[in-house]
């Protein structure tokens, strides 16, 4: 039986904890926080309950597996989850609506047609298409495997753009903005897209076309709400992880990854106390002095991104009044100038036109009564230290900027509100730890390798790295699927490439 001290308690850290307990191993989890769950938060004033973080989720599948290999009992059987139909409802600068269906390809290309215009559903169906090919050839190294020594072929992008005519030379689109450009033919259905990437803290200017597999997942695979919101779901994983006698230890910050005969041997915790250990699995973000001798990349040599991801802001909202009958779930509110928000957000500016994600769950735990109503705000923006979201000015008018925004997507919005709780990315760095409050994007394909993150096998041997600061990156699946992979390599050794 090894023992193995994991620090941090998010979700992609906890399903290696799981998987670890049940191949056999002595599992204690060292959380600087009060609680488990990392950024999948909950907010409660008066009887309105909050996400404070993921509000959906997409390919559960990854966590059915978490729950199918760690115990007897199914994901189904710990959380109620349910399929949120339609997936999204979109509002456009220039006010046109669409709702585009869960899970239905044809459904999606009939909403678009209607909404857009005969032909919009062909463009984007094809879109879809490629969408496809490029998730069947890099969906098992990139999100499946082990980060690859040989990962440099991951700077291909798998997306197999159209051959454009352009400047009187063949040209194919390289980026997501580029991809909206020339082969979307709609500056709405453009906008649709950029929108997904934005949502994962991507700037669609420079992100790669391989980011085209985000909403292809989405569009495939479903969008799924955990009735009493997605803290369930933490909570699920945590007392899965309890079950099966891993401990867990809050309050506790490691300073310190202790390193013995050239090997992770334990973590040192604030105070100067030792905890010895095996082997360490890491699930925040490396920082400096954490690791002995920065050794912080994964053995492939991917280093860890200099500078800060996105943050995401977020306004909880207790309504007086009930939430209509045809309410939808969530709804994007498109900018009215997406080149400018882009500029601002990746500028480390406050965009004056943001994109906002409206949410208001079908669910009465969210309420105090039927009388009532929680509703969500998210925005994708620059992180704290670029733009000082400690300021009450700056926070109060960006707030009142998304209320107002979403004044489209909820009716009689402004006078309905009885409570209002704005969290921003100085709440998010000072809660997680995460430099600048900022959220980890996926891992993508393409661009030179520049959107991968550093492997899940270090260069210290007995240190791996696991959540979304890791191979394959940010979001509750491919966290999850971090987990996955650290249990792999643990318990099979080095040599492990990943469940077939």
């Amino acid at each position: 039986m090894a023992r193995i001290a994991v620090i941090g308690a998010g979700t992609g850290a906890m399903a290696a904890a799981a998987r670890l307990a049940v191949a056999g191993n002595k599992v204690t989890v060292y959380e600087r926080s009060a609680s488990y769950g990392g950024s999948v938060g909950r907010h409660e004033h008066e009887g309105f309950v909050f996400d404070t973080g993921p509000g959906l989720l997409h390919l559960p599948a990854v966590q059915r597996d978490l729950f199918v290999k760690t115990g007897k009992e199914s994901l189904e059987q710990c959380v109620t989850l349910t399929q949120v139909d339609p997936a999204g409802r979109h509002l456009f600068a220039d006010g046109t609506a669409v709702s585009l269906p869960n899970a239905s390809r044809a459904g999606v290309a009939s909403a678009l047609d209607a909404a857009l215009g005969a032909g919009a559903g062909e463009h984007w169906t094809g879109f879809l298409e490629r969408a496809r090919d490029a998730w069947d050839r890099s969906r098992r190294p990139l999100l499946e495997e082990p980060l690859r020594a040989d990962h440099q072929v991951l700077g291909r992008d798998p997306y197999p753009a159209l051959k454009q005519r352009r400047l009187l030379r063949t040209r194919q689109a390289a980026t997501v903005a580029e991809i909206g450009a020339w082969e979307l033919a709609d500056a709405r259905l453009a906008a649709l897209l950029d929108g997904y990437a934005l949502s994962y803290g991507l700037d669609p200017r420079s992100a790669p076309a391989s980011a085209a597999l985000l909403p292809y997942m989405e569009q495939s695979f479903g969008s799924w709400y955990v009735l009493g919101g997605m803290r369930e779901l933490a909570r699920a994983v945590y007392e899965r992880c309890v079950a099966r006698r891993v401990e867990f230890v809050f309050g506790a910050e490691v300073v310190r990854v202790v390193e013995k005969d050239g090997r992770a041997a334990g973590v040192e915790l604030t105070g100067g106390e030792v905890a010895e250990a095996d082997r360490v699995v890491l699930g925040v973000r490396p920082h400096a002095g954490l690791v002995p001798g920065g050794q912080v990349w994964g053995a492939d040599d991917v280093p860890v991104r200099a500078g800060s991801a996105p943050g995401r802001f977020v306004v909880l909202l207790s309504l007086r009044g009930a939430r209509e009958a045809d309410a939808v779930h969530r709804t994007v509110v498109h900018s009215a100038d997406g080149a400018a928000e882009q500029e601002a957000v990746f500028g480390g500016r406050v965009a004056a036109h943001p994109t906002v994600t409206v949410l208001r769950p079908d669910d009465p735990a969210t309420r105090p009564d039927e009388a009532h109503e929680a509703v969500t705000l998210t925005a994708t923006v620059a992180p704290q230290g670029p733009v000082d979201w400690t300021d009450p000015a700056v926070r109060q008018r960006f707030a009142d900027a998304l209320v107002e925004r979403a004044g489209a997507a909820v009716p009689g919005l402004r006078e309905r509100i009885l409570h209002t709780e704005v969290r921003t990315p100085a709440e998010t760095e000072a809660e997680t730890g995460a430099e600048g409050g900022a959220v980890p994007p996926p891992a993508l394909a393409g661009a030179q390798g520049a959107y991968l993150h550093p492997g899940n096998l270090t260069r210290l041997p007995g240190l791996y790295l696991a959540g979304g600061w890791s191979h394959p990156g940010g979001g509750l699946a491919h966290a999850g699927m971090s987990g996955t992979l650290v249990a792999g390599l643990v318990v099979e050794g080095d040599g492990f490439r990943g469940s077939r």
